[in-house]
C-alpha cells in the first residue's frame, strides 16, 4: 500500500498545478453566506443559522438550492439571480485568503510549477477576487464557471481547463480542493485530487470521494507540493 509521504513525493511531480477557490485558497463563507441569505428572503424563505448554509461554499449554486430548497432550474435560476444582486454588490469581497497562501503560491512559482484557478464560481467573480487580493499574479489561468449556467460542474470547468491549456498536459496535472465535487471533478477528467481539510469538507467527505492525498493545513498541502 502507497504511504503518506510517497503519495507527498509523487505530488511533487505535477508541474501544472490546479486550486479551487473557495476554500481551499479563499476563505469565502461569509460572501457566500450573506449572498444566499439575501436569495432566500426574497422569496419568502425564511432563513436558517449561518452554519446549516455552509454547504453552499464550493458546489455549484444551482445544484444547491435543488438539494437544499427543492428548486427546479427555473426557480433555482431566480435565486441564483438574486444571490447575484447581493454578491456583486459586496458579497465578492467579504473574503479573505487563507494564511500561507500567498507564500505557497510564490514557492510554487518559484520552482517553476503553472498554476491555475479551476472554479465553480463564475470566472468574471474569480478574477475580481484573485486581482482584489491580490493573487492573480501567480496564475497564468484563472477558470470558472460560466454566468449563464451551461458551465458549473467542477469536472466541466476542469474540461474548459484542459481545453484551454492543452490535452497533451493532462498527465502533468494535479487538483487541489476541499470538497468532493473537486474529487469528483479531477477523477472525470482523470486527474489525481489533494484535499485540504481547511476548507469547508471534512476528512470523511474526501476519503469517500476518493482524494489521493489529504493535507491537514497549508502546511502540509506545502510539503505535498514542494520538495
Amino acid at each position: 500500500m502507497e504511504t503518506k509521504h510517497e503519495k507527498e513525493i509523487t505530488m511533487q511531480n505535477y508541474p501544472y498545478i490546479l486550486f479551487d477557490l473557495d476554500g481551499t485558497l479563499t476563505d469565502s463563507a461569509d460572501g457566500i453566506v450573506n449572498s444566499v441569505a439575501h436569495a432566500l428572503r426574497k422569496r419568502g424563505i425564511a432563513v436558517p443559522e449561518r452554519e446549516r448554509l455552509l454547504p453552499f461554499v464550493g458546489p455549484p449554486l444551482l445544484e444547491s438550492f435543488h438539494r437544499y430548497y427543492g428548486m427546479t432550474r427555473e426557480e433555482g435560476m431566480a435565486a441564483i439571480a438574486d444571490y447575484r444582486e447581493y454578491f456583486t454588490d459586496r458579497g465578492w469581497c467579504e473574503n479573505r485568503v487563507y494564511d500561507g497562501i500567498p507564500e505557497l503560491l510564490a514557492a510554487l512559482r518559484q520552482a517553476g510549477k503553472h498554476l491555475i484557478v479551476a472554479t465553480s464560481k463564475p470566472e468574471p467573480f474569480a478574477m475580481r477576487i484573485a486581482e482584489h487580493f491580490g493573487i492573480a499574479p501567480y496564475f497564468d489561468w484563472i477558470v470558472g464557471s460560466t454566468l449563464d449556467e451551461k458551465i458549473t460542474s467542477k469536472g466541466q470547468v476542469i474540461d474548459l481547463v484542459l481545453r484551454q491549456v492543452g490535452r497533451e498536459h493532462a498527465g502533468e496535472m494535479v487538483m487541489i480542493g476541499d470538497r468532493e465535487h473537486d474529487v469528483l471533478g479531477a477523477k472525470e477528467n482523470g486527474l489525481p485530487c489533494v484535499g485540504v481539510l481547511y476548507g469547508y469538507g471534512s476528512r470523511e467527505e474526501l476519503e469517500a470521494a476518493g482524494a489521493d492525498a489529504i493535507c491537514e493545513d497549508v502546511e502540509e498541502l506545502t510539503r505535498c507540493l514542494l520538495a
